[in-house]
């Protein structure tokens, strides 16, 4: 009998299933998808003008797509044909979603399999879990693979539409995506209300309360004025972001302290007078553990406690799950499995006590927009969890951390609720302001945890949000109604409003979860789509949008509104959930969204009737009325209308540009600072001297590549045609407002001769090039270590440079890490470090580590399974050289008749064929003939 094919997806959940199902089973890894939407240059000679030359699909007949094996995965898929045509069942073992169903689809579509077909799912990969997927089996889902289908179509049309706008009046390589838009957009409006916000300043007043010396309690603490004759001082939540009081704040008659009035109050309360406790409070403290984590939840405590990229998290989460220590990791349902509830209570119980395990499993139910309880949560695999400290040594660092992280979360899940008391104490003082006295309240809190219940196991984080730093947790002594305080270190401190903060990984997968924008297993490749884009970059842990995501946000929402509409966006994925749940048609879906209703004219009517698009417009940021952004071919600069500006022969002035500091975020261009880099830039090129050598003018300026320096010609002097004016960039530690003549003059001169070579005399030359300076001696160049070098090296340090191998020519440094031989090339594997970053190879396949991961993390089993993964991708395809442009034709001289190349296979006439074979035989056999006869004259003669 033959053996029974089992298809996975990565090569990582190949070996672990592999180790559960035995002898009978062949497990092999189709590394991804197989298959996928032709791209149009892809498609046969036939097809590219016809209907499916713009997309690679038929928009005119059902959305039908055009599917192409992937050129990296042929390999792969002639490896699945060969162990099928053995195999006398196939069980497609691919993930539970629609992605996975998709890839078992294109799997079968591909293979064509003439045996049985399973389509086994699990949710975590335990012995038990795939012996109860082996008994279950089910018929592929064709719903879900519409969705999926849907989607990949849905993001053809939308990206091939809509980029070309972007390339023509924004910048050329950028892209337009369904998902990708709003996400941009959600980071530029956030940096778009920290532009418009105004910060308000505002004053609070502290002071120490002690109690009398025979006071039963005599500690101090501290507490904050909140009331003034009865009216709330005001805090900083009580502002709007344009710096002013609320409509609220003022209707409830809030009043804000100015400095003045502060200092003068902390002076009163210095001056002696006493407090009297007026009101204590005291209300039961209840807190409840968090649900345990759905893949949104899990990125963002990951990004907030550990620090992880999405790209990282989910990562690390693959890994756990294929080697069976986590269950799936794309799920947005917070629902626990019998077994896990059970397995979770009893490890609190045994952890921490049977007292932190309420009498009755807690159940939580998903509040994300348009969630789906069809997964379980993430948690620790099987029915009995394996304890964090259990797998030291097995995991990655960065795998151990997250799942420490899932089981900590799981376990309090299921524990009691921390309990404890708020205590609140109000206090009265009588402040002498003036001819006249003020009653002032202040109050101070403080909670006492007298259960910690769940808090033994774990603990939330939490986003930062504007005026978390005002609340603050004080410890109170036993105080009674009316009893008198004494008051020491009153303090008057001034405030300012924070503008809203920027989004990080966390708060923005937090935001996509609540509008309902993308699917947890979207998320990662959202944000990491983003900026790779250039639209995003990370300022710590911070989300800062470029310029250009302006530009191109404005003109989506200008042209393409309800593209980028939030509502829109979300109701698109609650539309191909219902396709997925077989509730709508795919075909019909694509047609009302593509060509419209009579609600709304579609991608096409939209894309067909754009009008005239004013790019100067779309790509211009107005600062004030004189300054304005601009993007530009080369990146971002201002745009300056003032005194300095020179006016044209119409007699209208003419903006000059000004450069702006390579990283500033946009919401630090405040018109204010826009105005001081402008005044700082000088308005004309300065005349730094006069060449000692050739008398001719040397300015210093600033131009779209950075500070330069450039040799004028004379008035009267032309320069011969095709000759420019000798310019040299400035160093970066050089200012063009301070150069000398003598700095400017040396670096007109360059390149610098250090000296001869001694043994080959060739000139060795510094000089400054587009990647830095360095040193040449004929063909040979080696680095310098800065600029500076650039004069400061003499002969004997460039020979010593020289004499140093070039970085790719090295002798590879000893391995990082070594590991056991790879089971394919039997091989041992190896951990370098290369001219492009640390890589593993087992000496005939290398593979680049990935961003994710780090050297310190690389198990065995990772590195065997990149090196799976590259040599399934095959080798890199290697560009055809560019071709030649065609000589003018000429009478050619006769030449003999070349050789017919044996690379250009035609069909050959068959008789002409083994009349040429005759003729190369008869050949032959003469020369032969004529070699004997000289080998016997040649013996004759001896």
């Amino acid at each position: 009998m033959g053996k029974k094919l089992v298809i996975v997806e990565s090569p990582t959940k190949a070996r672990t299933i592999g180790g559960y199902l035995g002898d009978d089973y062949e497990v092999l890894s189709s590394v991804g998808h197989v298959r996928d939407l032709a791209e149009p240059s892809e498609l046969p000679a036939e097809l590219k003008k016809g209907p499916f030359g713009k997309f690679g699909v038929d928009v005119e007949n059902g959305f039908a797509p055009y599917y192409v094996v992937n050129d990296n995965k042929k390999k792969t898929v002639a490896e699945l044909k060969r162990a099928l045509k053995g195999a006398d069942e196939l069980f497609l073992a691919t993930d539970e979603d629609r992605e996975g169903e998709a890839i078992a689809w294109h799997l079968l579509e591909v293979l064509k399999p003439k045996v049985p077909v399973h389509r086994m799912v699990f949710h975590e990969i335990t012995k038990d879990a795939i012996a109860e997927a082996q008994r279950n089996t089910r018929e592929l889902d064709t719903a879900l693979v519409d969705a999926q289908e849907t989607r990949r179509i849905l993001d053809r049309l939308y990206g091939y539409d809509i980029s070309p706008v972007l390339w023509r009046k924004v910048a050329p390589k950028l892209s337009a995506g369904r998902v990708q838009s709003a996400a941009t957009r959600l980071v530029v409006d956030r940096e778009r209300e920290r532009l418009a916000f105004r910060a308000a300043e505002y004053w609070s007043i502290a002071a120490r309360f002690n109690p009398a010396e025979d006071a039963p309690d005599r500690v101090p603490f501290e507490a904050k004025l909140v009331r003034l004759d009865g009216n709330r001082v005001a805090s900083g939540g009580d502002f709007d972001d344009t710096g002013k009081l609320t409509a609220k704040a003022t209707g409830a008659g809030v009043i804000a302290l100015d400095g003045t009035r502060a200092d003068a109050i902390a002076a009163a309360l210095g001056e002696g007078p006493s407090a009297l406790v007026r009101t204590l409070e005291t209300k039961p403290h209840t807190r409840r553990p968090a649900a345990p984590f759905t893949t949104s939840t899990l990125q963002q405590e990951a990004s907030r406690k550990l620090r992880f990229s999405s790209r990282q998290t989910m990562s690390f989460a693959q890994s756990l799950y294929e080697n069976g220590y986590i269950t799936y990791m794309r799920t947005d349902s917070p629902t626990l499995s019998k077994q896990a509830l059970e397995a979770a209570r009893s490890q609190a119980a045994s952890l921490y006590g049977a007292e932190t395990v309420p009498d009755k499993p807690r159940v939580y139910t998903g509040k994300a927009k348009g969630a789906q309880e069809a997964h379980e949560a993430i948690r620790p695999a099987g029915d009995t969890f394996v304890r964090p400290s259990e797998l030291k040594g097995k995991l990655t660092q960065g795998e151990f951390s997250l799942y420490d992280l899932i089981w900590k979360r799981t376990v309090a899940s299921q524990m009691a609720d921390a309990k404890g008391s708020t205590a609140t104490v109000t206090l009265g003082v009588t402040v002498t302001e003036g001819s006249a006295t003020t009653d002032a309240e202040f109050t101070a809190s403080g909670t006492v945890i007298t259960f910690p219940g769940f808090l033994l196991a774990y603990e939330e984080g939490k986003d930062e949000k504007r005026g978390d730093a005002e609340k603050n947790n004080v410890s109170l002594p036993q105080l009674t109604e009316g009893q008198a305080l004494g008051i020491t270190e009153p303090l008057a401190k001034q405030h300012e409003t924070s503008p809203p903060p920027r989004y990080t990984e966390a708060s923005l997968t937090k935001r996509f979860e609540e509008l309902g924008i993308g699917r947890p297993s979207t998320y990662s490749s959202t944000i990491s789509t983003i900026m790779d884009r250039g639209y995003v970059s990370k300022q710590g842990q911070a989300l800062v949008p470029s310029w250009i995501a302006f530009s191109v946000v404005r003109l989506l929402e200008e042209h393409f509104a309800a593209l980028v509409d939030y509502d829109f966006t979300a109701e698109m994925e609650s539309d191909l959930d219902e396709i997925a749940a077989g509730q709508t048609d795919r075909s019909e879906w694509l047609k009302e969204f593509y060509f419209g209703t009579d609600n709304h004219p579609g991608l096409r009517g939209v894309v067909d009737n754009l009008g005239e698009i004013d790019a100067r417009a779309i790509n211009t940021i107005r600062i004030d009325d004189q300054i304005s952004l601009r993007n530009g071919k080369y990146g971002p600069y201002l745009e300056v209308f003032d005194e300095k500006s020179e006016v044209d022969e119409n007699g209208e002035l003419k903006p000059r540009s000004v450069n702006i500091p390579d990283g500033m975020a946009p919401d630090e261009l405040t018109p204010e600072r826009a105005h001081e880099l402008a005044d700082a830039e000088p308005a004309e090129d300065r005349v730094v001297g006069l060449h000692p050598v050739t008398g001719k003018r040397v300015i210093a300026k600033n131009g779209r590549f950075g500070p330069y320096v450039q040799e004028l010609p004379n008035e009267d002097e032309e320069l011969p045609k095709g000759e420019k004016p000798r310019t040299a960039s400035l160093f970066k530690s050089m200012d063009p407002a301070t150069v000398d003549l003598d700095t400017a003059v040396a670096l007109l001169d360059l390149p610098r001769v250090v000296g001869n070579d001694p043994e080959s005399g060739d000139p060795i030359t510094a000089q400054n090039g587009r990647y830095g300076p360095y040193l040449k001696k004929g063909t040979e160049t080696r680095t310098l270590p800065s600029e500076d070098s650039i004069f400061s090296i003499d002969l004997p340090g460039a020979l010593e440079v020289l004499a140093q191998p070039k970085y790719g020519a090295r002798k590879a440094s000893s391995a990082l890490k070594e590991f056991d031989a790879d089971p394919v090339s039997g091989k041992p594997v190896k951990v370098k470090d290369g001219r492009f970053g640390p890589y593993v190879t087992d000496g005939e396949t290398n593979a680049t580590i990935p961003r994710g991961d780090s050297v310190e993390e690389i198990t065995f089993e990772r590195a065997i399974d990149l090196l799976a993964i590259k040599r399934a991708k095959g080798p890199a395809k290697k560009k055809a050289p560019a071709k030649k442009k065609a000589p003018a034709k000429k009478p050619a001289a006769k030449k003999p008749a070349a050789k017919k190349s044996t690379a250009a296979k035609k069909e050959v006439d068959p008789a002409r064929s083994a009349a040429a074979k005759k003729a190369a035989e008869t050949r032959k056999a003469n020369a032969a003939k004529k070699a004997a006869e000289a080998a016997a004259a040649a013996e004759t003669a001896e």
